[in-house]
Formats: structure tokens, sequence, C-alpha cells
């Protein structure tokens, strides 16, 4: 077998078995087949699709590539949530410890910002000493022991996916639904879980701005899932305006502390979070339904139980767990500031999410190249949000950084990206729709 009579193959139209499927994984993960073949067959694939059977057969062809965590005897299930990405979607960093808490296992592979939208990967390093970088023996031990671990992908785990999703992205087959599908799906199932939720986001920060579009990939996912094996549900999640009030990475660690400890009620953020645990907890059979399930996470966080799990989760991964107690001295906190304030009373009728996710990133918040460092004080954080009422002279925002020259760029976006309206806008439903 070659990628050569594969690559033709597909660019004809044919369909593929899954052992060529197996030999192309195989192939992508050990260095065998060289990029430009690779590229051809993604770019045949963008332009040839895959059936719901050859999506199916890739996505388990790429799970199997490598190996997988031994997670199969913890005595108590596992779920995960995934992305597909937003502005100041840091949620994971509370809904992970939040169920554990309940006692479900939660590994979550999880990956860096680029462009506008943030990564969870970045705003975990924001916490002094914290490790994403684990071995499979890591990640494995760290779930046995305290039921919660959230790291990067490994050299061997999702191996394929790690250089198809390079070459996706430099080829302009990011979004073929066939490879997105994939490649979000492969690296759960390296996971061993029971249960996967999805938030699958639409509007102006989301990979969709159509939310036609985001129903699409939302089914594909739910119902590939289910053909492999998994529970799974999705959930499509409005992102025209940033989640919760922090945009950037120590901002929105100390904001899931904030709401873990109670100290903080956003309430797009809550909504969120306790749908996505709901939904997990439910699919594992640890509630009668999602909202049921919905309540347990409530109680947990009142109780501080869900903030001593965050404290063993971060103590666990070589962080400095008095974080929790002390977000306000503790996590990196910019020299700078700006606020941007009011030029007239009214209502906030417009927060375009990809705007500010830009000004956060011109603020040093995030990356425009793969290579790009990060600045873990830089951000933006909310005082207004869709649809409030503001005074003029009154703070919609604070941005905040350490260089003194990134000040005038992110104020330019930030304020391109607010409008205001003399009528109070209708509230848009967060949550549009559970596909099951």
């Amino acid at each position: 077998m070659r990628v050569l009579d594969l690559i033709a193959k597909k660019r004809r139209g044919g369909a593929h078995s899954q052992e060529e499927l197996d030999f192309l994984a195989r192939a992508a993960a050990s260095g065998q087949a060289p990029d430009y073949q690779l590229a051809a067959w993604l770019m045949a694939v963008c332009f040839r699709g895959m059936s719901e059977e050859e999506t199916v057969a890739w996505t388990r062809a790429m799970a199997r590539s490598g190996p997988a965590l031994a997670l199969g005897s913890l005595g108590v299930p596992k779920a995960d949530k995934h992305s597909t990405g937003g502005v100041g979607d840091g949620i994971s960093i509370a809904l992970a410890p939040l169920v554990a808490a309940a006692g479900v296992a939660v590994p979550m592979m999880s990956g860096r910002g680029l462009g506008h939208t943030g990564g969870t990967l970045d705003k975990l390093e924001a916490l002094a000493g914290f490790r994403v970088r684990l071995s499979k023996d890591e990640i494995e031990r760290r779930v046995r022991e305290i039921r919660v671990c959230m790291f990067g992908q490994t050299p061997e785990l999702a191996a394929a996916d790690r250089t198809l999703y390079a070459l996706r992205d430099a080829t302009a087959t990011v979004d073929s639904l066939p490879l997105a599908v994939s490649s979000i799906l492969s690296k759960k199932l390296l996971e061993n879980l029971d249960a996967l939720v999805l938030d699958v986001k639409f509007g102006s920060g989301a990979m969709f701005s159509n939310e036609r579009e985001a129903g699409r990939l939302a089914r594909a996912l739910v119902n590939t899932s289910k053909r492999l094996g998994l529970r799974c549900v999705g959930l499509l999640t409005d992102m025209e305006q940033p989640l919760g009030l922090a945009v950037g990475n120590a901002l929105e660690v100390r904001q899931a502390i904030e709401i873990l400890r109670g100290d903080r009620r956003i309430a797009d953020y809550e909504e969120l979070l306790l749908a996505l645990g709901g939904w997990m907890l439910h699919l594992v059979g640890k509630a009668s339904n999602w909202e049921a399930g919905a309540r347990s996470l409530e109680t947990l966080m009142r109780s501080g139980r869900a903030a001593d799990k965050l404290r063993e989760m971060i103590l666990g991964q070589g962080g400095d767990a008095r974080v929790v107690d002390e977000p306000e001295s503790m996590l990196p906190a910019a020299a700078l500031s700006a606020d941007i304030l009011a030029e007239r009373s009214g209502y906030v009728a417009r927060l375009d999410a990809r705007a500010i996710g830009s000004a956060a990133v011109a603020l040093g918040a995030g990356r425009t190249r793969v290579e790009d460092s990060v600045d873990f004080r830089a951000g933006i954080w909310l005082d207004k949000k869709v649809p409030d009422a503001v005074r003029k002279g009154e703070r919609i925002a604070r941005l905040f950084t350490g260089e003194p020259g990134r000040l005038s760029e992110a104020e330019a976006l930030f304020r391109g990206a607010v409008g205001l309206s003399a009528k109070r806008p209708p509230r848009r439903p967060l949550i549009k729709k559970v596909i099951r």
C-alpha cells in the first residue's frame, strides 16, 4: 500500500477502507509519509469529502495510531468536555475540578491559543510552576490519585493528529468537516472516556460565525461519537460576545477561582459551567438528568469542595495551591492599564467577541503565530456586557498590559468592538440548542 495511491483514490472521489485509513494514520504518526503527500491527501479530502462511514473509520484510525491512556480500572466513570474555542472561554479551569469533586474522573487534553481565541494551556501556565507537559505515565497517575488532570498533547499521544493538524493549518483545510471531527474525537478517544460533552460555539468569536454551520459540526461530532461507542451530547452556544468578564490568561484563572470559591457571580459563565457539568454527570449516570447534575454541582461549589479539588489539581501538577486563597497577590498582574469609558449613556448593544479577542492579542495576551510567546498579565476585564445599561463616563472595560506601546492599538480595537443603543436590546440565549 502506498500513500500516493490513497491520494489518487480520494482525488477521484473514492471511499477509503478501514485498512487504508489505518495505514495512513500510522504513516502520519511515524513520519513515514512525507508532509507533501499528507498535505495533498488533506486537500483531496477537503474537495471530495468523506462519507459518514469514512469519518468514523478515520477517527478510529487516528485514535489507534498510538497508545491510549490506561484508565480502564479507576472505579469511577470518566468524562470530558471539548470546546471549539472562543473569547473568554476559560471555563475548563473551573469545570474540570468541579466535575471531579462530584466523583467523576476528568482527564482533559487541552490546546494553546492562536489568533483571537485563547488556549486553556496558556491560561493554566499563568499559575506559577503549573506543569501541562506531562508524560503518559504522569497523566495516568494524576487521574488515578486525584481524579483530574489538565494536560497538552504529548509526543506519544495523538502523534498523527499533531502532524496533520499543523498541515491543516498550513493548507487551509482546517474547516473541512470530516477532518475537524476526526481531529477532535481521536484525541478524546485516547482518554478512554465514558462520556463527552461538546461546546460548539457560533458567532463572531467562534470558528463558525453561522449557527447552521456550527450545528452541522455538532451533529457530525455527536453522531460519530455514538458510532464509536462514546456517549455524547453537543451544546450549541452563542459567542457573539465574550464569555464571562475576563479575557486573558491570569485574568481568566482568577475568574475561575472566584467562581469556584463563590466570591463572584457571573450569570453567563455559571449558566454554561453548570450546564456542561450537569450533562457530564448525567451521561455517566451520576444524575437523573442534566438539571439534577447542575444542582449537585452548585452544592459542591457552595460547600467549598470544588475549590478544594482545584487546590489538589494545582498542587499535583507542580503549582502553588495557595493561589486559590490569594489569587490577587499570587497571579501575575500587569503594571499598566487603560479604562474604556462610555461616550454616552444608553445600553450595550454589541461587544464583538472577535474584535475583543484581537484587542487582547494586541495587549500581549495571545499569539498570531504558533511560535509567539504570551504575556500572562495582559488582558481585558469587562465591567459591562450586552444588554447592560451604562452612563456617560462609566467604565465599560479595563485593559491590562506589561508594555506601554501596546495600549493604543488595543484601545482602538476595543472601541470598534463596542456598540451602544438608546433602547435596551433583547437578551440573546446563551445555549441555543442541545444536540443528542
